[in-house]
């Protein structure tokens, strides 16, 4: 008879090796690789103008999409909460349809919209302006990042609103509180652990993104596409460790702080 001991070492035995082989040997070797240029390379990205400029960039986007999102998922979702409807259902399945698009195929939307042949280069030369672009700068890169993070913070912040207890707004306004005074005294009470851990992803994930900014941003250099150009077009491991640990330390630490602060709502959003 097997003893439950060696039952168990058995079942935990592939999970120790996938673990082991696939996260903890490839982050070692992220952390050790820039040692070997010099100790200096892990602080490149503060050393270095061209870097830290990037990381300003990546996180004045990041912060930006963030807090848009925030504002725009909040009132859509509280709102679709609200009503009862026909189409319901199909309204918020198309309003979350971005969720299943790609980085790059966002991209491309937004060129579509603003590029060198997009619509509005369209409009404005058939006005006499010239041509105008925004597709390929910050404003590209903001209204990608916005178009792919608006879906999961509507989809959230619907699905929290639902769940809240009617009786308490029913409560407010039977004493006389204002519209305004609902929202500041029972919703944004209500869903402030939502609106932690919701942010906390749209930041994560706007930090990461890559295949939006490979597409667009040819004028306007985020931390991802610094890392890509260092060990693809450069081969230059070491730095692009370095960088790959700053741009992880800063989400990780972000995740970290709103799930302390948020509690089990971090966890599950």
């Amino acid at each position: 008879m097997t003893s439950p001991s060696r039952l168990l070492g058995a079942c935990i035995a592939p999970a120790i090796a996938f673990f082991a082989a696939f996260w903890l040997l490839p982050v070692v070797r992220l952390f050790a690789l820039p040692a070997e240029k010099g100790w200096d390379t892990y602080f490149a990205v503060l050393t270095n103008s061209r870097y830290l400029q990037s990381l300003i960039n990546t996180l004045g986007l990041s912060l930006g999409v963030t807090f848009v999102t925030l504002i725009l998922g909040g009132l859509v979702g509280i709102t679709l909460a609200r009503l009862r409807f026909k189409g319901k259902p199909l309204l918020l399945s198309l309003l979350t349809l971005p969720l299943s698009f790609p980085g790059v195929i966002i991209g491309f939307f937004i060129i579509l919209l603003g590029g060198r042949q997009g619509f509005v280069a369209d409009v404005t030369e058939w006005l006499g302006l010239g041509r105008t672009t925004f597709a390929y700068g910050f404003l590209g890169l903001f209204l990608g990042y916005l178009y792919f993070s608006l879906p999961r913070a509507i989809a959230t912040y619907t699905a929290a609103a639902s769940a809240m207890d009617a009786q308490l707004e029913e409560a407010a306004r039977s004493l006389g509180a204002t519209r305004w005074q609902v929202a500041t005294d029972v919703w944004i009470p209500e869903l402030t652990q939502t609106t932690l851990a919701c942010g906390a992803i749209v930041f994560a994930t706007s930090m990461g993104a890559f295949g939006t900014a490979f597409t667009l941003a040819s004028k306007f250099e985020v931390l991802p596409i610094s890392i890509y150009n260092e060990f693809t077009n450069y081969a230059n491991f070491a730095l692009a460790a370095s960088l790959s640990i700053v741009l992880g330390l800063i989400t990780w630490l972000s995740l970290f702080l709103t799930h302390r602060a948020a509690g089990p709502a971090a966890a599950g959003a």
